[in-house]
C-alpha cells in the first residue's frame, strides 16, 4: 500500500488549478507510486475565492495566510504556486519549516534572492522540485532519450522559441506580469525560463550568452480591479502607469559542449499562443517539436541514406515512450495538464526514495543564472560568461 504525503499548496488560480489536477489525478494514471499525495490545504488571500476553489478542486482545507499553511504540522510538501515575487519567502520559510518543496518557474525575480533560496533548501536538507513542466512531454522526453543515445551524434545547433500574443493590444491593462518589482522580469522570465531549462535538459550547460530586450508598448492603463497575470479583465479609462519588463527577448549562447542556440522569448507574436518549440542538429540526425503539436516529434536520421533521407513523424502515443505508458491506448493523444501529473509523479516518486527529482532548486539557480546574463549582455550589448555572473 503507498504511504500517504500531505500536500499544502499556496496559490489557486492558473497554476493551482493545474497543480491540483496532477494531485488529484496521479494515482489513478500511476498506481504502482510508493506515495499518495493527500490533498490537506490550498492557500489565497481572497477567502472567497480560495474557499471556492477548495470546493471545487478537492482540497480538504483552506487558509488565506501562507505562512500558517505552512507552519501546519500535517502538512509534508508544500507546493509554491504564486507569483513569482512571494517565492523567496514561501520556499524559506518551508525549507526551515522542514517541508519538502515544490517551486514554480521562475524560481524567482532575482539571481541573488534565488541562490539565498537554494541556500536555505540545501541547509535544511529537505527534497526540492521545480516545475519545468515541459520536460514531462513524452516526445520531449523521448527526444532526449535519442539524444542521450547518440542518434543525433554530436549536437550542432539548437534554436527555440517561445512564443505568445497575449499582450499585443495597447489597451491590456498593466497587470502585475508587467510591473518589474512584481515579476521580475517579463517574456525572458516568464516564458524564456522554459526554453533555458529545455536547452539544458536536451542539450547541456549554456556557457555564454548576448542578449538583446525590447519593450514595445512602454504604459498602459491602470486595471481596473484585481486583475490576474494572464486575464485582461478591466482597465481603467485614463489612468496610467509605465511598463517595466521587457516584452521580448531574443540572445545567442554558446554550449559548454560547443554547440551554438538561438532563443527568442516574445508575448507580441501575433497569432501565437503558447508556441514552444525547438530544433536540435546533429552529425547524424535532427530533431523539431512544437508544442502546439505536442503529441508529435519530427525526427531525420543520416543512416536512411540520400534517397530516402528525410523528416519522419513520430506520434509519440505509444507505451515505448516515456510516460505514455500510463495513460491512453496509441493514438489517443495527451494535453497540457498531462505534463504536471507526470512531474508530479516523478517528484513523488524520487520523494519516496529520498532523493531529488530533476530539475530542482539548484537547477532553478541555473537557469536563473541565464536569465541574469542575458539581462546583463542586453544592458552592456556584448557577450557575458554565466560563470560571472
Amino acid at each position: 500500500m503507498p504511504k500517504d504525503v500531505n500536500i499544502g499548496l499556496i496559490g489557486y488560480a492558473f497554476m493551482g488549478k493545474a497543480h491540483s489536477h496532477a494531485f488529484k489525478d496521479v494515482a489513478l494514471f500511476f498506481p504502482e507510486m510508493r506515495l499518495r499525495p493527500v490533498m490537506k490545504a490550498i492557500c489565497g488571500r481572497d477567502e472567497t475565492a480560495v474557499k471556492a476553489a477548495a470546493k471545487r478542486y478537492g482540497w480538504e482545507s483552506y487558509e488565506t495566510d501562507a505562512a500558517k499553511l505552512i507552519r501546519r504540522g500535517d502538512i509534508d510538501v508544500v507546493d509554491i504556486s504564486s507569483p513569482g515575487w512571494a517565492h523567496k519567502s514561501q520556499v524559506i520559510a518551508a525549507a526551515r519549516a522542514g517541508k519538502h518543496i515544490i517551486c514554480e518557474k521562475p524560481i524567482a525575480n532575482s539571481l541573488k534572492d534565488a541562490r539565498e533560496m537554494a541556500a536555505a533548501v540545501n541547509k535544511a536538507g529537505v527534497k526540492s522540485f521545480v516545475m519545468f513542466n515541459y520536460r514531462r512531454v513524452p516526445a520531449v522526453a523521448f527526444a532526449r532519450e535519442l539524444i542521450r543515445s547518440g542518434e543525433l551524434g554530436e549536437i550542432f545547433h539548437m534554436r527555440a522559441c517561445y512564443l505568445q500574443d497575449w499582450i499585443t493590444d495597447p489597451q491590456f491593462p498593466l497587470v502585475w506580469r508587467l510591473d518589474r518589482k512584481l515579476a521580475g522580469s517579463g517574456a525572458l522570465g516568464d516564458i524564456g525560463s522554459h526554453i533555458i531549462d529545455l536547452a539544458r535538459f536536451l542539450v547541456g550547460d549554456i556557457a555564454e550568452v548576448c542578449g538583446m530586450t525590447k519593450t514595445f508598448i512602454k504604459e498602459r492603463p491602470l486595471p481596473a480591479g484585481a486583475s490576474a497575470g494572464l486575464a485582461k479583465g478591466g482597465a481603467t479609462k485614463t489612468a496610467r502607469g509605465k511598463v517595466t519588463v521587457d516584452d521580448a527577448a531574443a540572445w545567442l549562447a554558446r554550449f559548454e559542449n560547443g554547440a551554438l542556440g538561438t532563443f527568442e522569448a516574445t508575448r507580441f507574436a501575433t497569432g501565437r499562443k503558447n508556441y514552444n518549440s525547438f530544433e536540435i542538429y546533429g552529425s547524424k540526425g535532427s530533431l523539431l517539436f512544437n508544442f502546439e503539436e505536442m503529441n508529435k516529434l519530427q525526427f531525420l536520421s543520416r543512416k536512411d541514406g540520400p534517397a530516402t533521407e528525410g523528416f519522419r513523424e513520430i506520434v509519440v502515443t505509444e507505451g515505448a515512450h516515456p510516460y505514455i505508458k500510463a495513460w491512453w491506448p496509441p493514438g489517443h493523444i495527451i494535453g497540457y495538464e498531462h505534463t504536471f501529473v507526470n512531474a508530479i509523479y516523478d517528484f513523488l516518486e524520487a520523494l519516496s526514495r529520498g532523493k531529488n527529482a530533476a530539475p530542482d532548486i539548484n537547477d532553478g539557480v541555473r537557469v536563473q543564472e541565464v536569465l541574469e546574463a542575458v539581462e546583463r549582455s542586453a544592458a552592456k550589448r556584448s557577450w557575458v560568461r554565466i560563470k560571472d555572473v
